[in-house]
């Protein structure tokens, strides 16, 4: 192993395409939209598009501070640069929480899928399996990770494109369904386009928000990417479209088939189209898509966590050992101790009750929250200190500094309508925990590296 050399740039432009999509489809727009259209009706398409335009500056902010210097390896780096060393420690490590949390969720999702078709085996074994699978093909090369995610999303690609052009035949001929005929008249004619009124507009902004989170992770690929001036941008301004697309696209073509007074909250909507058109392996179908999906965000998670901790490493916020590659330029101490990580949580994860593990990832829901508003921050501070590098950049974000400062205010809104829920608002006094204990051991390592230093001088 070489501590010399640099990650490689092993991600080609297809792989990064992929990586953008599949960083916005979660496994919640099949089987969780059910429950979204039933808090919100037809206006869940509102929160889908305003969340999507936050999301997208979001990311234009990410892309120009990347690509202002392409010795960035992960937005970690930047956020050294503009808000400081323990601001990057705070932030990187929150982030591997994120990521672990996410991976710890979908890897146990992924063991319950496959009990879907194998009922009398343990649910362990092939949570365990996968995760073995992902680990070996995250220390390979990146350019496996890349390949694994590139196919990942494409299936849940195709079946979102499958049930939008389903749909419009249905919609199109008039199909009669159980609860009616399909009709785009299906979206208003049924209390309206806000029927729950503003309030269930307004809490169903947490379910969205949860859904777009991993739309970052094209920031970590940064570093391993082949041209990233051309291929980042153009992963990120695709953001939009997509999100037209899959989430609202997907959404107005099912609450068009079934009034959304019909859709179930505890049944995929999915399942409900394919069904309706007779399709028998409607619920298998949908069953291996949402396998698909959480195995692509578990490696993912081993992606981005074993990354992050190499940034860290780097700039001794992590054992030094993490910071080493293998001959493929792979950081596999860090890999390996995200994965091992994640295995300890599916373990413990049969100990521990359910509800602590609702809280774990409620407060993970803070956490990227919290992610993407150090990010807005970092490029108010960097066009602040930085005017002549920004003026040069060819990747600028549009309307700053007033979008930046309705990010932030939009984030705020959205931290409001998690403490109005039952289920999240323990998370918000939670979190703040999380935050102190990061600083109290930045501390601690700080004043001991400041005593060896001052022994180094000494002697």
């Amino acid at each position: 192993m070489s501590e010399n050399q640099s990650l490689s740039r092993g991600l080609k432009n297809r792989h990064v395409q992929l990586l953008a999509i599949g960083g916005a489809i979660g496994t919640g727009l099949f089987l969780g939209s059910g429950r979204s259209i039933h808090l919100a009706g037809p206006s869940i398409l509102f929160a889908y598009m305003i969340t999507g335009v936050i999301c997208f500056f979001v990311m234009r902010a990410l892309g120009e501070l990347l690509l202002s210097n392409l010795n960035y390896h992960s937005f970690v780096d930047f956020v050294r640069e503009y808000l400081g060393n323990g601001a990057a420690f705070i932030t990187g490590w929150t982030y591997w929480f994120c990521w672990i949390s996410l991976a710890m969720a979908d890897v146990t999702a992924a063991g319950l899928y496959i009990q879907y078709w194998f009922p009398n085996i343990a649910q362990w074994v092939p949570s365990l399996i996968i995760l073995v699978i992902l680990l070996i093909m995250n220390l390979t090369a990146v350019k496996l990770f890349g390949e694994m995610e590139f196919w990942f999303a494409l299936i849940k690609v195709v079946a979102i494109l499958a049930l939008i052009v389903i749909g419009t035949f249905m919609i199109i001929k008039g199909f009669s369904t159980d609860a009616g005929a399909s009709s785009f008249t299906n979206l208003w004619s049924h209390g309206g386009w806000i029927p729950n009124g503003l309030s269930g507009l307004i809490l169903s902004f947490q379910m969205v928000v949860f859904a777009f989170t991993g739309i970052e992770l094209v920031g970590l690929t940064a570093g391993e990417t082949e041209d990233p001036e051309r291929v980042i941008p153009k992963a990120i301004n695709n953001i939009p479209i997509r999100i037209i697309i899959f989430y609202v696209g997907a959404l107005l073509i099912i609450m068009s088939i079934y009034p959304w007074t019909s859709i179930s909250p505890d049944r995929s909507p999915f399942v409900q189209v394919f069904s309706a058109v007779g399709i028998a392996a409607a619920a298998t179908i949908v069953n291996f898509v949402v396998l698909t999906s959480a195995a692509s965000a578990c490696n993912s998670g081993i992606f981005s966590t074993s990354r992050m901790v190499y940034s860290l490493a780097k700039e001794n916020n992590a054992p030094e050992s993490m910071k080493k590659l293998t001959s493929n330029q792979v950081p596999a101490n860090a890999t390996l101790f995200s994965a091992i990580v994640v295995l300890i949580a599916v373990i413990m994860q049969y100990i521990m009750p359910e509800g602590v593990f609702v809280l774990i990832t409620s407060i993970s829901t803070f956490c990227f929250i919290f992610i993407w508003a150090i990010i807005t921050v970092c490029h108010l501070k960097y066009r602040k200190t930085n005017p002549e590098l920004a003026a040069k950049n060819k990747f600028k974000m549009p309307l700053y500094p007033i979008i930046n400062y309705v990010i932030l205010a939009f984030f705020a809104f959205v931290l409001v309508t998690l403490a109005l829920n039952e289920e999240t608002r323990v998370a918000l006094f939670v979190t703040p925990v999380w935050f102190i204990m990061l600083g109290v051991i930045y501390k601690i390592l700080k004043s001991r590296t400041k005593e060896e230093e001052s022994e180094t001088s000494l002697a």
